[in-house]
Parts: C-alpha cells; structure tokens; sequence
C-alpha cells in the first residue's frame, strides 16, 4: 500500500472515458482536472453548463491533450437525468468511470427538488441512483469499469435513514438530513457493490470521501458553528485539491477492491493522504441498504440492470 498517494501516481488514462457530476469547481473540477490531465475523455455533468463551460476551458488549458466536453445535468430533477442519461449513453458508448460527486449541503429552510424530494436527500442519492442505473448499462461491458461514490465524514453525524419520513416533512433538521443523504450515498456503493458481485461483474463500486475540504459547501455551515469553524479551518481543513485525492484513488488505483471506502489517512480522517478507511456500523448494514435500494427504485422509478 502506498502511503504517499498523490496525484502524481493517477496512471496513464488515455482511451477512457469519465464522467464526473458536480465538476465546475471544488473537488468535482480538482477531479476532472487530473483525470484529463492523464489523458481521458472527460464529462463535466453540471446543472449551470455556462460554469461547466468555463471550466472546460480552464481544464483544455492545462491539459490540451485531454478531451472535455459538458453536460447539462441538474440531479434534482428526474427530467433532467433521464436527459442527460440518454445523451451521454448515445456520446459515449463505453463509459469507464462514473463519479457521482455533485451534492448540496446544509440548506435552510427545508428545500425540495422538482419531484418533491427533501432537497439533500434527493440530489444527493436519489438523483445520483437513478442516474447510475440509467447509465450502467454502458459501464458493465467495459473492464475495470467503476461506479465512484462520494460520501462525508457526515454519514456518522446525526445520521440514520429515517423511511417513516425521509423527506423530513415533519421537524426539518438539516444537519441530520444532510448526514442521511451522505449514509444514504455510502449505503449505496456498498449495495451496489454486493449487486455486481452477485452478478460477477467486472464493474465496481467504491466510495470516497474528502475529509474537511475548502470547497464552496462550506457556505452553507449553521451561522452558529461557521466562527468556530474559521478559527480551527487551518488545522484541520485542505484544500479541494487535496480533498480530490481519494476519489482519484478510488477511481483510478489498479489495487483498488470493489466495496472499498477511500479517504484521508490523518487524525479523524479530517486531512491527509488518501487510504482505506472504515464506515459506521449502519452504514454496512445490508438489510437496510436493501430496503433503500427497493425505496430508491420506487421512487425514482429506475431499476438496475442486474
């Protein structure tokens, strides 16, 4: 195991395509920006395309031989997924990695996507399962073919998966809402995981997360938590870059193993190089990550080919 990963050690990626949700800045950009860098074809899948073309443009800048091209892509709603998965299915026939990065943190008051959906909850995992079921079937094909997932230190904070009210219509907290879409997201790799094993699938899922990173989420802290937060922020924060790096690992490591959870080697997994790390214990279990597969399903209308 390589203690020092960086993103120096991203092998060769020419040939491959990439799509990555959320990549107009922060560790979403940071992530496209290597990954195009080393030679793939990149995806920027974000909902405002005029700041997804302009990062394109920064990205061809420092990578003229990687190709990027942008999607629209707002995960908030079902339309717009179902959209985008048939376009980016006719573009790209074979699909090498999907990094489901794109989230949205901490908003207040209560919010909801265009469905209806409690607005972490449903960008977050919802619109991020629907569109991995639509897209799989243009990664199953294709060797070493992986499904990343990025999930927060937050599965752990005030987490659970609340099915008598998931959509928090009753008593809005949402910190703990915000901790359910990113348990939610972790539960999902690993179910997702389980599936393509059972289906002897050369894809893989694994999960990600970034620690404490300087990314434009952090605008939405609670008023009350964002002094102390400043305060503390140069010890325990890095940079998107930095935050970038287990994702890439996840992604593009050759020693990586399906069901694996990447994420910072350093106290409290806030910073630091990125490694294998664990998860709580609810998040492994499978009981509850197959009741909100079925519940996903149900209310993204999109199933699994598997």
């Amino acid at each position: 195991m390589n203690r020092n990963w960086s993103e120096a050690d991203v092998p060769e990626q020419a040939g491959r395509v990439a799509i990555v949700t959320g990549s107009n800045t922060g560790l979403g950009y940071e992530t496209a920006r290597v990954l195009a860098g080393r030679g793939a074809t990149v995806v920027l899948a974000v909902r405002d395309t005029a700041k997804g073309e302009q990062a394109a443009e920064e990205i061809r800048a420092l990578s003229p031989a990687g190709a990027v091209s942008v999607q629209r892509l707002d995960l908030g709603s079902l339309e717009s997924v179902h959209t985008a998965a048939t376009e980016l299915k006719a573009a790209h026939p074979r699909i090498d990695l999907l990094i489901n990065n794109a989230g949205v943190m901490y908003p207040s008051p209560r919010q909801t996507t265009s469905d209806g959906f409690e607005l972490q909850f449903g960008t977050n995992h919802l619109g991020h399962f629907a569109l991995t079921g639509l897209l799989l079937e243009n990664l199953l094909p294709v060797p070493d073919s992986r499904v990343v997932v990025v999930a927060s230190v937050a599965h752990r904070i005030r987490a659970g998966i609340h099915f008598d009210d998931l959509q928090w219509t009753r008593g809005y907290d949402r910190v703990a809402a915000y901790g359910q879409s990113k348990l939610a997201n972790l539960m999902f790799a690993y179910e997702l995981q389980r599936r393509l094993s059972a289906d002897d699938a050369d894809t893989i899922a694994v999960a990600a997360h970034p620690g404490i990173s300087d990314t434009e989420l952090m605008r939405h802290l609670p008023a009350l938590i964002r002094p102390g937060f400043k305060a503390i922020a140069p010890v325990v924060v890095q940079n998107a870059a930095a935050g970038a790096l287990p994702t890439l690992r996840a992604a593009t490591d050759p020693a990586v193993i399906g069901g694996q959870y990447y994420g910072p080697d350093g106290l409290g997994e806030l910073r630091g190089r990125p490694r294998p790390v664990g998860s709580s214990r609810e998040s492994r279990d499978p009981a509850v990550a197959q009741r909100l597969w079925e519940v996903s399903e149900k209310l993204t209308g999109v199933t699994f080919p598997l």
